[in-house]
């Protein structure tokens, strides 16, 4: 993300370089580069140097955990506190290791950031320490088992959540917490799997894309659906913690709690806990949990960010897959959230959740459309050179996006969709969010006119400082059958700061 206003950015480069007319091109790259100089930031740089474990995999760690949210102290349903996810349960005692080898107080382990990140950091060196060259002299790439021991999960789903994190470091990452800027540039490293190579999940034998890694015995009944209860529903929940943190809470014999299958935010990965015949406990109602299956998404109820379009996808084909094997109507009196149970007292998947995008997923072989434009899209879209191209911000939709300075002149940048019939649609936009981008961005959508033969530009201004790395629903639109260019993002603005233009999703209603 970018903190400047790009007013602010212009007059620094002219006085730092001379430069008159400095391209957008120069102007990004300028401004490239890890970014942890606020009070979070040094928290990390901090607990870095003092254990010798490299900063960009501390805060690629925390943010596989948490996104860098400590939730103001609020424990995720595992037990685990702070941006490190420091646990403390029955089984799990990761919170009071971290006490004890960094020498803090639990109490401050789960309030103070600082020190949450100190304990984190003193835990991920300690499970590092018996490894040749630990500390400071192991590369990037060595951590790799110290990062799997982290997760504090058996077999195969400890490298695959390490694998994860190291993910995250080759992508980058870009986040605003509070309004401060933590930036990790991408790091091309491959890590060194030590133990844990060659290492693969099992596979789920009721759902082929998933990996099994089941449940404590305790955490569920054993039964033979559908013989014992016929399967009506299927269940949304969202996990109020990490992937890896839930797998682990399913683990631990005193959750008494578990679910089907869980998904994972960042690519939509699937792991089955539980088996479709077996009763799992997660509708808080005995006779839903006997009737249902529930699938759990990685995040938290209050943080969009978390609800992905892979993660979108990825569950409505694994909804979809249920729904035609028991025969449950793809409709939203069959597919509910855990708030819609009777007698619930949970709230997911709240607000954030998208149910017409959702259930549009789900059904879409009965007649639903939707269709994706990227800025990279072959043939789809269209802009002047005037238009940047950036790769930095990992809120970014595809392999990069498009910036631009406003200006009143006509120079948007355009995109083209094969609408299959004239009708209404929704309509989303993805951009990465930043404080230094435009608060006021112009996207013009052209729909149908009230004749139904011509179209009619509409203009709706997007704050982009917020609501980054998600579809954000601009509205429903009445849209002219036919492949035309429908969405442009124009640079005509009064509000201030680089214009994106990144991608956007229209689907049938």
């Amino acid at each position: 993300m970018r903190t400047h206003r790009w007013l602010a950015s212009l007059v620094l480069l002219l006085f730092l370089f001379g430069v008159v007319g400095t391209s957008l091109a120069a102007s990004a790259e300028f401004e490239r580069g890890n970014r942890l100089d606020g009070p979070l930031g040094r928290a990390f740089q901090k607990a870095a140097e003092t254990y010798g474990v490299p900063v960009e995999l501390l805060v690629a760690l925390a943010y596989a955990e948490t996104r860098l949210d400590d939730h103001d102290g609020v424990p995720s349903v595992a037990g685990g506190y702070g941006v490190m996810h420091l646990v403390s349960n029955p089984e799990v005692t990761a919170l009071e290791q971290a006490a004890a080898l960094s020498g803090l107080d639990e109490e401050l382990l789960k309030s103070d950031p600082a020190a949450n990140i100190m304990g984190g950091a003193a835990l991920l060196a300690h499970y590092a320490a018996d490894r040749a060259g630990a500390g400071k002299e192991m590369k990037l790439g060595d951590w790799f088992e110290a990062v799997a021991r982290y997760s504090g999960l058996e077999g195969a789903a400890a490298p695959d959540y390490a694998r994860q994190v190291y993910d995250f470091l080759n992508r980058g990452i870009d986040a605003e917490v509070d309004g401060e800027e933590i930036r990790i540039e991408p790091q091309a490293v491959k890590p060194d799997e030590g133990e844990y190579a060659g290492l693969v999940s099992i596979q789920s034998e009721d759902y082929g894309p998933a990996a099994w890694v089941p449940a404590h015995s305790s955490n569920y009944t054993v039964s033979n659906r559908e013989s014992t209860y016929p399967i009506n529903y299927i269940v949304i929940h969202v996990t109020q913690g990490s992937y890896a943190g839930t797998i682990s809470w399913f683990q631990n014999p005193s959750s008494n709690v578990s679910a089907h299958y869980v998904i994972r935010s960042s690519d939509g990965a699937v792991t089955q806990m539980v088996r479709e015949k077996d009763i799992a406990w997660h509708a808080g109602n005995w006779t839903y949990n006997t009737q249902s299956i529930g699938i759990e998404h990685e995040g938290w109820v209050s943080s969009c960010t978390w609800f992905t379009d892979a993660m979108y996808r990825s569950s409505a084909a694994l909804a979809r897959n249920i729904a035609l094997k028991y025969g449950i109507p793809m409709n939203r009196n069959h597919i509910i959230g855990h708030n819609e149970v009777p007698g619930a007292t949970h709230t997911d998947p709240g607000s954030c959740w998208d149910w017409n995008y959702y259930m549009s997923l789900v059904t879409q072989s009965s007649g639903s459309w939707s269709a994706i434009v990227d800025n990279s899209t072959s043939g789809r879209f269209r802009a002047s050179s005037n238009w940047g191209t950036s790769t930095w911000s990992s809120q970014r939709y595809g392999s990069d996006y498009r910036f631009a300075d406003p200006a009143a002149v006509s120079d948007a940048a355009y995109y083209k969709f094969n609408i299959p019939s004239t009708g209404y649609y929704d309509i989303y936009m993805w951009y990465p969010a930043n404080s230094g981008y435009n608060d006021k961005t112009p996207v013009v959508i052209w729909q149908a006119d009230s004749s139904g033969t011509g179209t009619t530009p509409v203009t709706v201004h997007v704050n982009q400082r917020t609501n980054g790395g998600k579809w954000v629903h601009l509205g429903t639109f009445r849209l002219l059958a036919g492949d035309r260019e429908i969405i442009a993002v124009s640079r005509w603005t009064s509000g201030t700061g680089y214009v994106i233009a990144d991608a956007f999703r229209v689907v049938k209603r």
